[in-house]
């Protein structure tokens, strides 16, 4: 089964104000395990910076000025995701951009009902606590410093949220045990296992031991049982 988790990272908070997306992440999982195929993009908004959303993600008009537009890089983000689920952390917000943006080049439209909101499962599994990325991350011992050290990124972030949502669909540790004794297995022979040094005590009496051997004899001479008492 192969789905994509997916952020953006945005001038704002709602695109019928005028905001676009500036950063595309896109991690590729097949039956719940990280292929290591990756769509990331930066994106130029063709318009300002607001302050308070340069705070969040670190990311200037001037670094951004010579990115190239989303009508560039519609056509491979689309062929990338394909038609497979989309993971995401509070989907409306990315759907509704991601669709505001779709809708700019004339692209076909994002079904919400492809979207798995990683933000509502946390919610219904833990009802009262934190639900945010980075408290999810803390709740499941998942490794934080690369968004410590720079800050909020689309593909860290997806990256993250591709530990998360595997957490939260209890499939990361069975899959993840199972491949890597099937790697570790492969092209090798298991060494036989040692005899013990002082063999176990039987455990069946000796009138168990003859009643199995008379109901043995009831059966038809031909009987493999038989032929090996």
């Amino acid at each position: 089964m192969r789905e994509i988790v997916v952020d953006t990272e945005t001038t704002g908070l709602d695109p019928e104000d005028g905001h676009r997306i500036i950063e595309i992440g896109c991690v590729e999982l097949f039956n719940h395990l990280p292929t290591g195929a990756t769509f990331h993009t930066y994106l130029n908004p063709e318009r300002d910076m607001p302050v308070d959303a340069f705070r969040v993600h670190n990311l200037s008009s001037e670094f951004l000025s010579d990115k190239p537009l989303f009508s560039a890089m519609a056509e491979e983000f689309q062929a990338f995701i394909g038609t497979a689920p989309l993971i995401i952390h509070n989907a409306q917000f990315d759907i509704k951009f991601l669709n505001a943006e779709l809708k700019r080049v004339q692209g076909a439209m994002l079904e919400m009902e492809r979207a798995v909101d990683t933000l509502m499962i946390a919610r219904r599994r833990y009802p009262g606590a934190g639900a945010s990325l980075d408290s999810l991350c803390k709740r499941f011992g998942i490794d934080l410093t690369a968004r410590a050290r720079d800050g909020h990124g689309a593909l860290i972030d997806a990256g993250l949220l591709a530990q998360v949502y595997l957490e939260l669909v209890g499939g990361r540790e069975p899959v993840l045990v199972f491949a890597a004794n099937a790697a570790n297995d492969e092209g090798r022979q298991r060494a036989p296992l040692p005899p013990r040094p002082i063999p176990l005590a039987p455990r069946v009496t000796e009138e168990e031991m003859a009643a199995h051997l008379a109901f043995l004899h009831t059966l038809p001479g031909s009987a493999v049982w038989l032929k090996e008492v």
